[in-house]
C-alpha cells in the first residue's frame, strides 16, 4: 500500500527574524482524535493507527501513553516501540514525562503523544504537552495525539458551567484547528457509562463518584453534542478550502469579527462566544480595547494582559488603539480592516457598556451608517463558581 498524502511532509514558510524573507522548512502532519470524555477509546484509536502504519512500513514510536491501568489499552501497545520516559525532580518528588530531546534523537517518521491538554512537571523545556507536539512537527515528525473537547480554550469555562466540573488544563483552539486531520472517536453516553461499570476506564474504586458527577448522561450528552458540532465545523471548512481551491472558482468567505473589550469583569466569556461564533462562520476575528484619553488606568492592565493571551489562545488579533470617541475608533479600524460584524459586552451595572461614559448608542448610529451588524452581549458581573467537588477527568 503507497504512503498517504496524510503522512507525507509538507512545506511550510517560516518567518525569518533577520529579514522579512521566509525560507522554507520541513513540517509534520499533525492527527487528532477528539472525544467527548475520558474512556471513549481515543488512545486505543491512535495506538491502533500506530500499528497499521507499522505495518505498512512506517518508522512509528510512543512518544507518550498513559494506559491509567487499563489493560485494554496496554494490549495496543504490543510490539511497539516505545521511548523510555524522562525523569523530572520537582519539590523533592520524581516524575515521568516525554523525553522531547530523546524522540528528536531518534527522529522516528510518527510519534504517538497522548494527552495533548497534559500540562507538563515545572522545570520541562515547555510547560504544555502541545508545545512539545508544535516542537516535533516543526522538526518534521509526523504526530498523531488525543484530546477531550472540555480542553478546548473556548469551550471550557462553558463546559464548567454546564457541567459543574472544574476543567483545569486547556489547550488553544489555534493548536487544535493546526491538525491536517481531526477525527471524532464517538461513544453514546449509555456505552461509556456501562464501560465505567465494567471497569475498563477507571479502577473500581473511582467508578461510583465518576458515574455520580461527571460520567452523567446529562452532562455525557452535552459534551458528545459539542464534539459532533466541532468536528462537523472542521469538516465544513475542509470542504471550503478544497472548493476554493477547484476549478469552479472561489467560494464566498466568512465573516470579519471585531470584539470591543475592556477590563470590565465577563469580558472573556463574551471573547469566548466570539471565538465560538466566528469558528462557526469561517470568520476571522479581531478584539480591539481602545483607551480613551491620555492612558489606561494602571489596575486594569493584569486584566488586560490576560485578555490578550486569551485572544491569541483562541486564534484572535489583538489591537489597542487610542482614541476619546471610543465608537468612532472601532468604526473607524472596522472599515479599514473589512469588519461587517461588531460584538460589544453590555454590564448590567452600567446603562452602556462599551466603555466608561457609556457610547453604544454612538456605536449602533455610526455602525448603522457603515452598513456594519452590531451584537450586543450581556456581561456577568462576575463569573459564576463552578462546583469544586470534582474535576473534568483529563486522561484517556
Amino acid at each position: 500500500m503507497g504512503v498517504s498524502s496524510e503522512e507525507a511532509a509538507e512545506l511550510k514558510r517560516v518567518p525569518n527574524q533577520e529579514s522579512d524573507e521566509a525560507i522554507v522548512a520541513p513540517s509534520g502532519r499533525f492527527r487528532l482524535y477528539l472525544g467527548a470524555a475520558a474512556g471513549v477509546g481515543k488512545t486505543c484509536a491512535m495506538l491502533d493507527e500506530g500499528r497499521r502504519r507499522r505495518e505498512r512500513g512506517r518508522d512509528v514510536v510512543v512518544g507518550f501513553v498513559e494506559t491509567h491501568g487499563r489493560a485494554h489499552t496496554a494490549e495496543f501497545l504490543r510490539d511497539l516501540e516505545v521511548v523510555p520516559r524522562k525523569q523530572v525532580e520537582h519539590r523533592g518528588g520524581r516524575f515521568e514525562e516525554m523525553d522531547l530531546d530523546a524522540i528528536l534523537a531518534r527522529r522516528p517518521q510518527l510519534a504517538l503523544v497522548d494527552e495533548l491538554a497534559h500540562t507538563n512537571v515545572p522545570g520541562s523545556r515547555h510547560g504544555k504537552r502541545w508545545e512539545d507536539v508544535l516542537e516535533l512537527l516543526e522538526n518534521g515528525i509526523n504526530v498523531i495525539s488525543t484530546v477531550n473537547i472540555q480542553h478546548l480554550e473556548s469551550l471550557a469555562e462553558s463546559i464548567e458551567d454546564m457541567t459543574g466540573a472544574k476543567v483545569r488544563e486547556r489547550v488553544p483552539d489555534w493548536v487544535v484547528r493546526r491538525a491536517d486531520q481531526t477525527e471524532l472517536v464517538d461513544s453514546s453516553p449509555e456505552q461509556l457509562r456501562r464501560r465505567l461499570l465494567h471497569g475498563n476506564v477507571y479502577t473500581a474504586d473511582r467508578v461510583p463518584a465518576a458515574l455520580t458527577h461527571f460520567f452523567t448522561t446529562r452532562n455525557l450528552t452535552i459534551l458528545r453534542e459539542l464534539a459532533l458540532r466541532f468536528v462537523a465545523d472542521e469538516t465544513e471548512e475542509a470542504l471550503l478550502r478544497q472548493l476554493q481551491n477547484s476549478a469552479s472558482g472561489p467560494v464566498e468567505t466568512g465573516e470579519h469579527f471585531l470584539v470591543g473589550v475592556t477590563a470590565a469583569p465577563g469580558t472573556d466569556q463574551l471573547l469566548r462566544r466570539a471565538a465560538r461564533i466566528t469558528a462557526r462562520t469561517k470568520g476571522d476575528l479581531h478584539v480591539v480595547h481602545v483607551i480613551a484619553g491620555d492612558s489606561a488606568r494602571t489596575g486594569d492592565q493584569h486584566a488586560l494582559d490576560e485578555l490578550e493571551a486569551l485572544s491569541v489562545a483562541l486564534g484572535g488579533e489583538w489591537s489597542t488603539l487610542r482614541g476619546d470617541d471610543i465608537a468612532s475608533t472601532l468604526v473607524t479600524f472596522a472599515k479599514a480592516h473589512h469588519i461587517t460584524q461588531v460584538m460589544v459586552g453590555s454590564d448590567p451595572g452600567r446603562k452602556w457598556g462599551i466603555g466608561r461614559g457609556g457610547g453604544l448608542r454612538e456605536l449602533l448610529r455610526q455602525a448603522g451608517k457603515a452598513n456594519l451588524d452590531v451584537h450586543v452581549m450581556s456581561l456577568p458581573r462576575a463569573r459564576g463558581k463552578a462546583a469544586t467537588e470534582v474535576a473534568a477527568p483529563d486522561d484517556g
